[in-house]
């Protein structure tokens, strides 16, 4: 274990130095520390939208799911890349040109300040929880490495992501989530070759695995499998390209680098579906008893076949790698979430307060507040993940869908089909909330597949897997009917004479339609940006060039050659690219 110590050691290292490296491109204004000042480049802007989609719970609860239901995994992740193909299309030059801040700013202008207050507190409570499950699932799976505290696992990781969200802003959280998305492409591509060569190819794979690769076990309805995919792409277009979530394209310098970002995001996530998920199924065949290897993680124990399988199969030191792996994606939602919610809080709540009490608002003085709110935010994300620790009964990929579908989705609907549909009343956002909530209960509690069979006539009772998908089959339908209905039909309610937004409203959609072109001082930031994470990446493919050194057979230490070359290629043009301009 010493040396996945040293590895884990030094990418921490790597980490808290991004984030004084990027500290100064932070210090000027809250612009700067919310979203970098609109500056950054694409393939930075890109990486981030990519990891936001992705944390440990890809390596330890989805990775469960490929482990016992084979291909079917697959299918939220080529939904993800379907939203970012949307994204490319139409959405992500958009959310650039809305010219806010803070995703909430874009609320106010679109429905005013009532909506404004609600959503920045809904929104921020909703950052806490999900950042738990990722934080949580993250604990799970260091804890099992380490075999270590779980409560103490989560406390030192949840502190780390707080210092760098603290001290460098959206500079810092996106320069880390360009480094870590190569540390997680590194690490699944390696573990997917090695998973390839040792089952005998993608053909012994498909048709070694213990069930039906395509539809898993305990599925007798398949068509419900096609109906869950089909649910999942509207699911997933929801939670992603939406209102709130538009903070990841904000940060590009321009309407061109948005959707550029988009476009990467799409190809890195298209990709990942596939790669991310052959260790997993490779691990079916060649480890079955896998889950049995943590039982004290109770239903979660399948979660931990990442670790066997890394444990088995790879050279020593990959198990830290990995791990490192898992704190990128993870602390690359997290961050990225402390980082937006300071900027919620203090440009929607604090500043509108001060400004009705009368009270000057300087920009340094938010800046300050801005931190306190990323440290206070990180001890509520800490407490939430704890709790979710008890919760043994459920499974990650059961807990993350839950907490999607059912609060998530309904917070989602109007800041997605508000960009669409310009006449709806200032209380039909909130209220279709309020509504999308009740559905929720009542889909959770009322109209459960054991209802919906009963309707049918269908006398064969579901299995565990099949009750699961056909809840949030039916939970994300209904909220595409009733939900997402009540909203559209608002607008029959609308009066343009007694809306007292309509200017603002109408200012935002032309602002929507105008692109956004970046001034004559970009250059620099430009350069900045590229000699910076050049010099990043440089540093952490000398790291993994180091790791050679390790006791490992030739084809182990090969591995990580073969690693260390592609990252530093990568830094070297980086570096070349800032010289040149």
């Amino acid at each position: 274990m010493l040396y996945e110590y040293l590895v884990i050691a030094g990418y921490f290292l790597l980490i808290i130095g991004i984030g004084f490296a990027f500290k100064n491109m932070a210090k000027n204004s809250t612009s700067d520390y919310f979203r970098g000042g609109g500056r950054m480049l694409w393939w930075m802007v890109g990486s981030t939208a990519f990891m936001a989609q992705f944390s440990a719970w890809t390596f330890t609860g989805a990775a469960g799911k490929a482990f016992t239901d084979g291909f079917a995994i697959t299918l939220v992740f080529f939904a993800n890349t379907f939203a970012y193909f949307c994204g490319w299309l139409y959405f992500s030059a958009r959310f650039r040109q809305m010219r806010v801040d803070t995703p909430t700013e874009g609320i106010k202008r679109r429905f005013g300040k009532q909506n404004e207050t609600f959503f920045s507190w809904a929104l921020i409570v909703f950052s806490f929880i999900n950042a738990g499950v990722w934080l949580n699932a993250l604990g799970v799976f260091a804890s099992a490495v380490f075999e270590a505290d779980i409560t103490l696992t989560i406390i030192v990781i949840g502190l780390t992501v707080v210092f760098v969200s603290v001290l460098s802003g959206a500079w810092g959280v996106v320069a880390s989530d360009f480094v870590q998305t190569l540390v997680v492409a590194v690490i699944s591509i390696a573990c997917a070759v090695v998973a390839l060569v040792m089952v005998g190819g993608p053909v012994n794979l498909v048709s070694n695995f213990p069930s039906d690769f395509i539809v898993g076990p305990d599925m007798n309805y398949g068509l419900i499998l096609v109906g869950t995919f089909v649910f999942f792409l509207a699911k997933q277009m929801i939670t992603i390209m939406n209102m709130h979530d538009a903070f990841r394209f904000l940060n590009a310098k321009d309407s061109i680098n948005a959707r550029k970002a988009a476009f990467l995001a799409m190809i890195l996530m298209g990709f990942g579906s596939i790669i991310w998920f052959i260790p997993p199924w490779a691990a079916a065949i060649l480890y079955p008893d896998a889950a049995a290897a943590y039982p004290e993680l109770g239903n979660k124990a399948a979660d931990a076949v990442y670790l066997v399988f890394t444990r088995n199969a790879m050279p020593v030191g990959t198990v830290g790698l990995l791990l490192a792996g898992l704190f990128a994606a993870t602390m690359s939602s997290m961050d990225s979430a402390l980082n937006k919610n300071a900027g919620i809080f203090v440009r929607s709540i604090y500043q509108p307060l001060l400004l009705k009490k009368n009270k000057s608002v300087d920009d340094k003085h938010l800046l300050k507040v801005s931190r306190v709110i990323s440290f206070v935010s990180g001890m509520f994300v800490i407490l939430v993940a704890l709790f979710f620790k008890s919760l043994k009964e459920l499974s990650l990929f059961e807990l993350m869908m839950n907490m999607s579908v059912m609060i998530q989705v309904p917070l989602l609907i109007p800041l997605i089909l508000g960009l669409f549909i310009r006449k709806t009343p200032q209380w039909a956002p909130w209220v279709t909330v309020a509504i999308g909530l009740v559905v929720s209960w009542c889909t959770a509690n009322v109209l459960t597949p054991d209802v919906l069979a009963g309707w049918f006539g269908m006398e064969q009772v579901f299995t565990r897997r099949e009750s699961i998908d056909l809840t949030l089959m039916i939970t994300i339908a209904s909220h595409l009917l009733i939900t997402a209905g009540f909203f559209c039909l608002t607008s029959y309610f609308y009066r343009e004479d007694r809306d007292d937004n309509i200017k603002e409203t109408k200012d935002f959609f032309n602002d929507l339609i105008t692109p956004v072109v970046a001034d004559f001082e970009q250059d620099e930031y430009d350069r900045q940006q590229r000699h910076k994470l050049g010099s990043m990446v440089i540093f952490m493919g000398a790291g993994i060039f180091m790791m050679t050194l390790i006791p490992n057979p030739m084809w182990g230490r090969i591995v990580f050659v073969c690693c260390a070359l592609a990252i530093l290629t990568m830094g070297i043009l980086l570096k070349k690219s800032a010289k040149l301009k």
